[in-house]
């Protein structure tokens, strides 16, 4: 490894150990009293909410938490690609409660289908209704259905997005299998923004990865509704060494937005009217916040979440806390990664508000990893902080992965994905994989 790498990745490992020291000092504070006490409501059990009440719980162990989460077992997005590549199984994703459980977290299985924001009431779907004096939304992204024409829930069961990690997942993955070889994978990309910019040009190298091994002689097509997207020139670097002209990536420019799908027969129109027919199509459809973020009223008319940066509350109806993919918290991408430190700090914030105390100063670090090809990885990196009311990145804080690297630098960055997703899923629900 070059003196230059080394150096860079010093740098940014030292900015980075920065921001986590920082994150440490905000939640290393004493806790508060019993008398303190209030109660809270968090409606998501991902990498938001699940973060959001085990942290409230730890801070101050007499507020009342309760966890909404329809699922028993939450199963993540980050990684999901690896199950497609043949590199992982499916419930090495999944992850349980148990832990927010021993520390006095109320974990109800159900779906949140209201919120009355005046009277401080959220309802389930199983009849339920839990009053709060602090709501935490961490409710993931739904999708825009008919914004791609013929493209809709209905059509979604024949052609999977998969960009909600489950049943969608198994689907996708069966399809794959059942491909013959000299098949075509075409694989949409919506425009910004989206859940996880780097992610569908890790499935792609993932499915390229398993088509390399069992049907080299497929195709897969990228047709994408924008011109650039997140770590381009070292995907496209690993795409070529690893794979040839095996992926062939056609941006908005040259006709790559979809516009149109026949999802019977995996057929899609462009802008300007030229058509592909795929034998496994993955449309990543235009996405917004999810549902019950629009029921509490929460949301723009860009259908994301508006958020006071230094606390996460809603910048629209005071007592709710909004983290993760939901939010309109750029320059800060929307990633699993992102959702933890936004989780903490909304965290710090509601246990400070209900014993009267102003918020902490308010610091955030994301890394998103992607892998190419087994012992290949790639990564982005940012800290970020508040200025002037205003999200921002620290500068020279960070950045992608060097683009002259050794194997030995990319291996390393394969195995650094793997220790983050272990950490941050054991610091999320206690478990890892």
């Amino acid at each position: 490894m070059s003196s230059s790498v080394k150096a860079s990745r010093r740098q940014w490992l030292k900015t980075v150990g920065k921001a986590g020291a920082a994150g440490a000092v905000l939640l290393a504070l004493p806790a508060y009293a019993r008398q303190s006490a209030g109660r809270v409501v968090v409606i998501g059990g991902g990498f938001g909410g699940a973060t959001a009440a085990k942290y409230i719980k730890r801070r101050n162990p007499a507020i009342d938490v309760t966890l909404v989460e329809p699922l028993k077992r939450y199963i993540t997005c980050p990684f999901t690609n690896l199950y497609f590549g043949g590199l992982r199984t499916f419930d090495a994703q999944a992850h349980g409660f148990d832990e927010l459980r021993s520390l006095g977290v109320d974990v109800i299985h159900d779906f949140a289908n209201g919120v009355d924001a005046g009277a401080r009431k959220v309802s389930l779907a199983g009849g339920r209704t839990l009053s709060y004096d602090k709501l935490v939304l961490s409710p993931g992204v739904d999708f825009r259905w008919g914004a791609i024409e013929g493209y809709d829930e209905a059509a979604s069961r024949l052609v999977p997005h998969a960009w909600k990690a489950g049943e969608q997942s198994l689907t996708l993955k069966k399809q794959l299998e059942a491909m013959p070889d000299g098949g075509v994978f075409i694989l949409t990309s919506p425009p910004n923004p989206f859940r996880c910019p780097p992610g569908p040009y890790e499935r792609v190298s993932m499915v390229a990865h398993y088509f390399k091994a069992h049907k080299p002689k497929s195709k897969i097509i990228i047709l994408d509704a924008k011109d650039a997207f997140s770590k381009q020139g070292l995907f496209q670097d690993g795409w070529k060494r690893f794979y040839g002209d095996m992926i062939e990536w056609v941006p908005m420019s040259k006709d790559g937005k979809v516009v149109r799908v026949d999802a019977a027969k995996r057929v899609v129109e462009t802008e300007f009217g030229q058509t592909h027919q795929a034998d496994v199509l993955n449309i990543v459809p235009p996405q917004k916040a999810g549902a019950i973020a629009q029921l509490a009223g929460v949301t723009n008319d860009s259908g994301w979440v508006p958020v006071k940066p230094e606390t996460f509350e809603s910048s629209l109806v005071p007592d709710i806390y909004v983290v993760g993919d939901a939010t309109i918290a750029a320059p800060m991408p929307k990633s699993g990664f992102s959702a933890n430190a936004q989780g903490k700090v909304a965290a710090a914030a509601i246990v400070n508000a209900l014993a009267g105390k102003a918020p902490a100063a308010a610091s955030f670090a994301n890394t998103c990893y992607s892998l190419i090809a087994p012992d290949y990885g790639i990564s982005v990196a940012g800290v970020y902080g508040v200025e002037d009311g205003k999200l921002i990145e620290v500068k020279d804080s960070g950045g992608v992965s060097p683009k002259e690297a050794s194997a030995e630098f990319r291996k390393l960055e394969a195995d650094y994905g793997v220790a983050w997703y272990n950490a941050i899923a054991l610091d999320t629900w206690g478990t890892r994989a």
